[in-house]
């Protein structure tokens, strides 16, 4: 019996029926839920094709930082395993903070580790069924010889479980303990302690060594077979305050925006990924990692209906709702509920962000005419070609080589034709070898099977950070080749300002470099003021733009003369973005950009006149809701643009603009990052997306102009199939 059917067969049907059609907008309470799109498409996607895994370090962390996608996820039918590492005891006091409660209460961590555990349940019970109380049932289970998990499984839909490993937490945000994941991932405890939650399947307590919970975790992908792995983010910002002292100098360090058991969960998870991905095994994995307490200091991205329901989700974890508990030990984490959209978290519950913050450029013309798609699954870029020049299909992938590569691939077309790839990847910490990120490259030498281009080794373009430690809080590069040859490529740097390096016609790469910043940007005591999200472009006059997203407002830098390093340009004026911004050139050396506006997650339209040199907000689309990079490029002549958003049931919207953008089109496809978009040789635009089980997904119009309608998905040929045993 398939997931799906076994899903209607226990009691989801009705969920089931409705997953991926707006089913998080619909059910929202919110009256100013956007409006019905004009056209929409059945799914392509099966959910028995897709597995997730979600790996926290703390109970709530999923609830906080990866909704609304793991509600879309639990809700789409599909295998659903989310593991926590910590038991999140903290003090122990069920109550929250300041309150007469909390002064009451009696520390008992083996207690509220369980009454976390059990709003974590009641909240993933409603996710999954609609009923909070939907029984689940616990045992305790061998993932790794001589240890033994808590693994809970929801009676009504099996395919969707919860795993805890009881770890002790570092019960603190950032002061130096040895005694935490942060400690055994540094070397400084050999060993850190199980505690085990009262009621749990699991007798005794365990001590696990660093590469225990790396093996732990390793059989879990052995277990799960993901397609889709989320973690939080590996690759926290500082936050400028002066670093604790710590008797230990391996503890010493800079201070973070986010938890220490957050980035020390994302690194061993990490490490159990470049392990299970070195056995080389079958369907490579895509991987996202979301931030988690920097949102508290960055512009919210949520609309308010999505950001109400996940407070709901929330609530229900937190036992506000003072629901009937039979366990002594309590129903929830009174810490969380009943403040969850406004209180203490710091508007967490109003934004979601991953750190890879998608690409404008991963979908390219070859040389021939045909259009490429480039992706990172399993650590490693991947490319498909059409099988003709606007032949409507994608060929077979083919592995480019890479490891540990994350988020998605920019691509850069060369006035030649040919094809250049650059990546962001992480070197794990070993022997000689210090724990940092890079900037990477790799450029096309041919063409091989079904017209993928090949690609030579990939090349370390260094980073502009030469500490291994500042290194780790680099962006993801944007580059642009000039119309003389020469390649710039531009990262956001550890301090909030933008690093630039280049070279002829993609290689004898300079030293790099930081541009000029405009006035008041840097990292601030609080927050840094450059957010990842950048994307650059040569205008028809072959001036180079760069965008990048800012606490206040959208940064712009524009060379003086063809070719020539971008400097600061006039102040935008432009709203607060919500998230990455997307550039694109037009006629006339008119450039536009796209984004969505904090807070409302309105999708702008906005232009920079070449004669005048000022912005203004062009247009806006149609309420969608949904979060990350909206897809932008030219279409045919003059300003027809083709836009693609992620919308607020985790479906792809897509629309044409010129002038006013048309209505959106949904497109019912759950996918990964940012969708691509890109014209074909005969003028049609063409939407692509990296479905959550692994395939290109593409759609294209039926004929070249501004009305025609796009066709229904259709999932492209094969699928990577394996992933070890590249040195690149």
């Amino acid at each position: 019996m398939s997931r799906r059917r076994l899903l209607q067969a226990t009691g989801g049907a009705v969920l089931a029926a409705t997953a991926g059609a707006g089913v998080w907008a619909w059910f929202s309470p919110d009256a100013t839920r956007p409006a019905p799109p004009a056209r929409e498409q059945e799914s392509a996607e099966e959910p028995d094709e897709q597995v997730f895994l979600h790996v926290i370090a703390h109970p709530d962390d999923g609830l906080f930082f990866m909704n609304p996608g793991l509600e879309q996820a639990i809700r789409s039918g599909a295998r659903t395993v989310t593991v926590c590492l910590t038991g999140g005891e903290s003090d122990g006091r069920n109550a929250p903070r300041g309150s007469a409660l909390y002064r009451r209460a009696i520390p008992n961590r083996p207690a509220f580790a369980r009454a976390r555990v059990n709003g974590l349940l009641a909240a993933h019970a409603q996710m999954a069924t609609g009923d909070r109380e939907s029984a689940w049932d616990a045992d305790a289970r061998t993932l790794l010889r001589g240890f033994q998990v808590e693994v809970q499984t929801l009676r009504a839909a099996p395919q969707h479980q919860l795993v805890f490993l009881e770890l002790v937490e570092a019960r603190a945000v950032y002061q130096p303990r040895a005694t935490s994941l942060r400690g055994l991932w540094l070397g400084v405890a050999d060993s850190i302690p199980t505690l085990r939650p009262e009621g749990s399947p699991v007798q005794r307590q365990f001590r696990y060594r660093r590469d225990q919970v790396t093996d732990t975790l390793t059989a879990v992908l052995d277990w799960v077979r993901p397609t889709v792995v989320r973690t939080l983010d590996p690759n926290a910002v500082h936050s400028g305050k002066r670093p604790l002292a710590t008797p230990d100098p391996r503890l010493a360090g800079l201070r973070y925006l986010d938890h220490q058991d957050h980035t020390a969960s994302a690194h061993f998870t990490q490490a159990a990924l470049a392990r299970y991905w070195g056995h080389g095994r079958p369907a490579p994995t895509i991987v996202e990692n979301y931030l988690g307490y920097e949102l508290g200091v960055l512009p919210n991205d949520l609309d308010l209906s999505t950001a109400r329901r996940k407070a709901g989700t929330l609530d229900i974890y937190g036992w506000a709702d003072h629901r009937p508990c039979a366990d002594p030990a309590g129903c929830g984490d009174r810490k969380v509920g009943g403040s969850a959209l406004n209180g203490s978290p710091r508007n967490w519950t109003r934004s979601t962000r991953l750190r890879a913050p998608g690409s404008n450029a991963w979908v390219r013309p070859a040389a021939d005419g045909r259009l490429t798609a480039f992706a990172v699954l399993g650590g490693a870029a991947y490319g498909w070609a059409e099988t003709g020049v606007g032949s409507g299909r994608f060929g077979a992938p083919a592995r480019l080589g890479g490891q540990l590569l994350q988020g998605q691939l920019h691509a850069v077309r060369h006035p030649d034709g040919t094809l250049q790839l650059f990546g962001s990847r992480t070197v794990l910490p070993g022997p000689d070898v210090d724990h940092h990120r890079e900037v990477v490259t790799a450029r096309q030498t041919g063409t091989g099977r079904d017209g993928v281009p090949a690609f030579g080794g990939w090349e370390s373009l260094g980073s502009p950070e030469r500490d291994p430690v500042r290194s780790l809080e680099i962006g993801f590069p944007a580059a642009v080749a000039a119309q003389d040859g020469t390649v710039h490529v531009f990262v956001r740097t550890w301090d909030g300002a933008i690093g630039h390096c280049s070279g002829p016609h993609g290689g004898q790469w300079s030293p790099w470099d930081v541009l000029e910043g405009p006035a008041g940007v840097g990292t601030l005591q609080a927050s840094p003021q450059i957010v990842d999200g950048i994307d650059a472009c040569v205008d028809a006059e072959g001036l180079i733009h760069l965008v990048a997203p800012s606490v206040r407002t959208v940064q712009h830098w524009v060379s003086k003369e063809p070719g020539q390093t971008p400097r600061p340009g006039a102040a935008t004026g432009l709203p607060e973005p919500g998230g990455p911004v997307s550039i694109a050139p037009l006629a006339g050396g008119v450039v536009r950009i796209a984004y969505r506006q904090s807070r409302s997650a309105r999708v702008l339209i906005a232009d920079r006149q070449r004669a005048i040199g000022s912005w203004r907000v062009a247009a806006q689309c149609e309420r969608a809701g949904g979060y990350g990079r909206v897809a932008l490029a030219p279409t045919g002549s003059g300003d027809r643009m083709v836009l693609a958003a992620r919308d607020d049931a985790g479906d792809v919207r897509v629309a044409m603009a010129q002038a006013a953008p048309e209505p959106w089109q949904r497109c019912r496809l759950a996918h990964s990052a940012a969708a691509g978009v890109a014209p074909d040789a005969a003028g049609r635009a063409v939407l692509v997306a990296l479905g959550n089980d692994g395939r290109l997904y593409a759609a294209r119009q039926a004929k070249a102009g501004r009305t025609a309608p796009f066709s229904a998905w259709r999932a492209q040929a094969g699928r990577p199939e394996r992933t070890g045993g590249d040195s690149g």
